[in-house]
């Protein structure tokens, strides 16, 4: 375990600069707004404050702030933050983001995790927090080999909690995050006291023959609704699933282009009528900055590829380990599909947050865990 500090040399943020300033826009139809993507008037504003208002140094201080490390396991880089609560009995908990994010997308919700006593609450619902960088994200990345799948990851996780000296946790993801928990409840059964997940990758649509006939009929209509969205609106993950190295010479040598592919989930599309919460221009530019000083957009991309070679969207049995879904607005999870794979004890809509509810959320998630948490 190797202490990290982040601390990007000026001149890859002066490079940066400089890229942004030299953008060549492609213009848009008149009118267009978001029709046919990411809206050019609004992508320019954000590049223009990215380089006259945000702070880089400011996020890097703030993010340097949690004690992080590096350790290498299965040949790969592995960066995490390790806050640990000043309660003697916390819950260990490992959490797990997914795309396009990073461990930055957590800081809100470690205070309250790690010092509820702090933050309002319980000091019985503290947590040690464990947040690893996804291999091939930000400072895990990019990625050295092949295979780097979600089993892989979840693998990696048991390994790294095992290296901490934690023999039972907890474990908490979003987006690939709530493909990774569940599957380290499979990895590691009798480690793992209960999975947290929001944002649920892959109980929106039916992926199966019979998927619609285990649902209710309201359910099938909402499965069949999911499905047409789904279709109009997963062109991102389809390149990335099959092609991704194609894309990565774009966002490695582009961050403008970065920022564009990346800014259509934060902001749901158009944000001109999103039914989610904001996302704060900082947050996201926070993500898309590490992604492009670390260079891993690319690698980061491969997650899809990997993930549907070894078979993502199929549903593998329960492990047993006590699951709870926090589906927050504008998430399509069905509890009825979810528990195809998942042993659910818990199910909460929330008509408030989006699906980076760690951002638009903090507060709901991170009571939600506590009172999921609180139960086992």
């Amino acid at each position: 375990m190797d202490p990290f500090h982040i601390d990007i040399p000026q001149a890859d943020l002066d490079d940066l600069n400089d890229r942004l300033a030299r953008t060549r826009w492609p213009g848009e139809l008149p009118g267009a707004g978001w029709f046919y993507g990411v809206n050019q008037p609004y992508l320019a504003d954000l590049v223009d404050y990215w380089r006259h208002g945000f702070d880089w140094r400011a996020q890097e201080a703030r993010l340097n702030e949690y004690p992080q490390f590096t350790t290498t396991i299965d040949g790969q880089r592995i960066h995490f933050l390790h806050v640990r609560s000043p309660e003697p009995g916390a819950t260990p908990l490992i959490i797990t983001h997914g795309w396009p994010s990073t461990i930055a997308d957590f800081r809100d919700v470690l205070g309250p995790l790690t010092d509820p006593a702090a933050h309002g609450g319980d000091p019985k619902d503290a947590f040690h927090v464990v947040a690893p960088s996804v291999p091939g994200f930000a400072f895990s990345g990019p990625t050295t080999d092949r295979g780097w799948n979600t089993r892989r990851v979840a693998k990696a996780w048991a390994e790294l909690m095992r290296r901490l000296g934690y023999a039972r946790y907890g474990a908490h993801g979003g987006d690939f995050g709530s493909i990774v928990s569940p599957e380290l409840g499979r990895q590691a059964p009798d480690a793992v006291l209960g999975v947290h997940v929001n944002a649920v990758a892959n109980a929106g649509v039916p992926t199966a023959p019979g998927d619609l006939e285990r649902l209710s009929e309201e359910d099938r209509k909402k499965a069949q609704e999911n499905a047409t969205w789904w279709y109009a609106h997963s062109g991102y993950a389809t390149q990335m699933a099959t092609r991704p190295q194609t894309l990565a010479y774009a966002l490695n040598d582009s961050p403008a282009g970065q920022l564009a592919w990346n800014l259509e989930w934060f902001v749901d599309w158009d944000p001109t009528t999103t039914h989610q919460t904001p996302v704060s221009r900082d947050a996201i530019l926070t993500d898309v900055t590490i992604f492009w000083l670390t260079g891993t957009a690319g690698s980061a991309a491969r997650l899809y590829l990997e993930a549907g070679q070894d078979g993502w969207g199929e549903r593998p049995a329960p492990s047993g380990v006590p699951t709870a879904v926090a589906n927050f607005r504008g998430d399509h999870a069905l509890r009825g599909l979810a528990e195809l794979s998942n042993t659910v004890t818990r199910w909460t809509e929330y008509d408030t947050g989006g699906h980076f509810a760690s951002l638009q959320a903090p507060g709901e998630l991170v009571e939600d865990i506590r009172e999921f948490f609180r139960g086992l």
